[in-house]
């Protein structure tokens, strides 16, 4: 049976654990189902999915994306079965390469075989989670002897892509797919995709959930929304992993015109890039309406779930764009 459609919030709500904790209670108030976060810096997602298992006990809360290269397979698992554990049948472990500059920059460690990482990772952290001994000698990653006891409910392992290759090995390894910051046009190819990974590892490719965070404010000053938009977006676009998708989806031109502002450290030539309709087919910016169209026609391109991730740190405008998406406001 194809996923149905469901909505979520965004996590954390910044750096403060509290406002997080308040976030979540307000959204299982008012009908929401899910709650995914992103791991980049404070506070750390996993140890925080854990503290709000006491403060959720319905939402599904689902991490968008661990990188790889971050924590160990071992460590992944642990954390896995600890999640499992207080939350039976309301984890998503979601996994991925993460950027150049998170994991060269921050971290100190270098995005080596992205693909073969994170398809090694998957394979290791799923058998670990079923109470497999070890006994992996792979690629880019080896482990021996290492066992958990494993879950009466299996925690799901949903992998983090962006081009054909990635997308087609995270339907074919992984329980589900996460997909971020798509032009429109973009969507249905990396859906059809999706398909052929779970073609190949003879799953009904209907049955496969497919997760996006997208980029959403309503507002009635939608002009300066965008601006603020491409202010925000463009240097995330001039990291290789996004730059290369960008042209990939079929702007190799905008995709060449950031990478060479970045280089040359011209914020102007790199933020103006995107243009107001290109800002337009990644953002969704608008009315409550307007919003609501755009993610029901994702829904109907592929996408099941869908992470409300407000373009703003006003707390009027967030609250709006979420209050936008409940079941009252947005019947599933």
């Amino acid at each position: 049976m194809p996923p149905r459609q469901r909505v979520a919030v965004t996590l954390p709500e910044g750096t403060s654990v509290p406002d997080t904790i308040a976030r979540v209670r307000w959204a299982e108030a008012n009908g929401y189902e899910d709650g995914w976060m992103a791991d980049s810096g404070p506070p750390d997602a996993l140890t925080l999915m854990a503290g709000l298992a006491a403060h959720a006990p319905t939402l599904r809360l689902g991490i968008a994306v661990a990188p790889v290269y971050s924590r160990t397979p071992a460590v992944l698992a642990a954390t896995a079965n600890t999640l499992g554990q207080l939350m039976p049948g309301r984890v998503v472990l979601g996994l991925g390469a993460s950027s150049q500059t998170i994991m060269d920059q921050w971290h100190g460690v270098p995005l080596k075989k992205p693909l073969t990482r994170v398809k090694e990772t998957a394979i290791m952290v799923r058998s670990m989670l079923a109470g497999e001994k070890s006994d992996f000698d792979l690629t880019t990653l080896h482990s021996k002897g290492y066992r958990q006891p494993p879950l009466e409910q299996p925690v799901p392992i949903y992998l983090a892509a962006l081009r054909p290759k990635m997308i087609e090995m995270a339907a074919e390894i992984g329980d589900g797919v996460i997909f971020n910051l798509w032009p429109m046009g973009a969507l249905a190819k990396m859906i059809e995709h999706v398909h052929v990974g779970a073609r190949r590892a003879g799953k009904d490719p209907r049955e496969v959930e497919v997760v996006n965070r997208h980029m959403v404010l309503v507002t009635n000053d939608k002009q300066a929304a965008v601006e603020a938009f491409r202010a925000r977006m463009a240097p995330y676009y001039a990291t290789p992993v996004y730059n290369n998708f960008l042209a990939w989806a079929g702007y190799a031109d905008v995709a060449a015109t950031i990478s060479e502002g970045w280089a040359a450290r011209d914020r102007e030539k790199t933020t103006s890039a995107i243009s107001y309709d290109l800002a337009n087919e990644i953002a969704v910016i608008g009315t409550a309406d307007e919003c609501r169209e755009r993610i029901r026609w994702a829904g109907e391109t592929g996408i099941h779930t869908h992470i409300i991730s407000p373009l703003s740190q006003n707390p009027d405008e967030i609250q709006r764009t979420f209050e936008a998406f409940t079941p009252e406001n947005f019947p599933r």
